[in-house]
């Protein structure tokens, strides 16, 4: 059994920070609140070395910068679960990227179990062990925390190590720990807001009809009031709501008077959404955004998508993945457009990209082609279908 240990103070931290360099391999998790403010509020550390668990409370234990970089030194491997938020919190604690995570999530995913699965049900399906999640909507913030409380937060870190020992001698027996490492490097990158995370304005609903002069709109909107909830520390949505973004973009005001007939728009924020609006409106045609593509295909698009992912979900059967970490259904219908049309892939299409574009983009191109034909080999098999040339 681990020792534990709860670090309320600098000196405890400092003790805790020296452990903690002494390890090539840390469990990482943290408890946070984020209903309430545009930045989650961090409020409790969860870390995990051989032997030893701690759980820090930044709020008592003082400046944090020493255990950030300890945290990502490329000298120890930091094993996280469904890692984004503590990626991020390291990156605002040091303004450096975690580029040393590791994540169990990822790693089931790459050796054929469910993806995404859940922490306790990583811990019951390799360690036989139950975990009870109790305390799912605690408030953190509070102290002292209860007998409760820390039970679960130790929890969250107990079995991390264990966990990556499993799984990372799966993978290198599958030899896919270079795929793993090529997956952690995509999450910290999405996690900080890289590989396409930065048009996530084109989800607002209501865009799918605008054409590109309005969609520039849309997008200076929604820049303009992700800068204005960090700097108030406000949840976006309470500093404009997302109907009235792409109401604006289809109304395109031109004056404050314009803007002030719109119900819901606070006083003070009109010059600063007046100035976006007309910063966009004034875009040359080469800096406007693409128009968003319809998904209106031909009827053989859809069907074929559809068989292609019956396709995947064998393939990944057979290959030990699983197929929601390989290909969304909008990445097949890509696939899809793209065969049928004998035109080249979107650039940026993950399939298209590292290990999917070797190992399995390939077979999904040959059965589209007509290269491989498909026949159902048996319906009472995980894997029932069969290939031929």
């Amino acid at each position: 059994m681990a020792a534990q240990a709860l670090i309320q103070t600098e000196s405890e931290l400092r003790d805790c920070c020296a452990q903690i360099r002494t390890s090539a391999v840390v469990g990482y998790d943290t408890e946070f609140v984020g209903e309430e403010t545009f930045f989650p509020e961090l409020c409790l550390i969860q870390i995990s070395i051989p032997g030893q668990l701690f759980l820090i409370d930044p709020q008592s234990v003082g400046p944090l910068g020493e255990f950030w970089s300890i945290l990502r030194e490329e000298s120890r491997a930091v094993v996280v679960h469904a890692g984004r938020e503590e990626i991020r919190f390291c990156h605002r604690g040091c303004g450096q990227a975690l580029d040393n995570a590791v994540d169990l999530q990822i790693a089931a995913g790459l050796i054929g179990m469910d993806y995404p699965i859940g922490h306790a049900s990583l811990v019951r399906h390799l360690l036989k062990v139950p975990l009870h999640k109790s305390e799912t909507l605690t408030d953190w913030r509070r102290r002292p925390l209860t007998s409760s409380q820390l039970a679960y937060a130790y929890d969250d870190v107990r079995h991390l190590l264990d966990l990556w020992e499993i799984l990372s001698e799966r993978l290198e027996g599958l030899k896919r720990i270079d795929w793993a490492h090529e997956e952690f490097g995509h999450l910290v990158r999405r996690s900080l807001g890289v590989d396409g995370a930065g048009e996530r304005w084109r989800k607002l609903r209501g865009t799918a009809s605008l054409d590109r002069k309005k969609l520039a709109i849309v997008r200076a909107i929604s820049e303009w009031r992700d800068l204005k909830a960090a700097e108030f520390n406000r949840p976006v949505r309470t500093m404009l709501r997302d109907d009235l973004i792409v109401e604006l973009a289809r109304r395109t005001p031109r004056s404050l008077e314009d803007l002030a007939a719109i119900r819901g728009i606070s006083r003070r924020d009109q010059p600063g959404l007046m100035a976006a609006i007309a910063a966009a409106r004034d875009l040359p045609p080469d800096e406007l955004p693409a128009a968003t593509p319809r998904d209106e295909d031909d009827p053989p698009i859809p069907l074929l998508t559809g068989f292609m992912q019956v396709v995947l979900g064998d393939l990944c059967t057979r290959s030990m993945l699983s197929s929601g970490l390989v290909a969304t259904s909008s990445d097949l219908r890509q696939l899809v457009r793209s065969t049928l049309e004998n035109r080249p892939l979107p650039e940026g299409l993950l399939l298209n990209t590292g290990w999917r574009k070797s190992a399995v983009l390939p077979e999904l191109v040959a059965v589209l082609l007509g290269h491989k034909r498909v026949r159902v080999r048996s319906s009472g098999q995980a894997s029932p279908l069969e290939y031929s040339d």
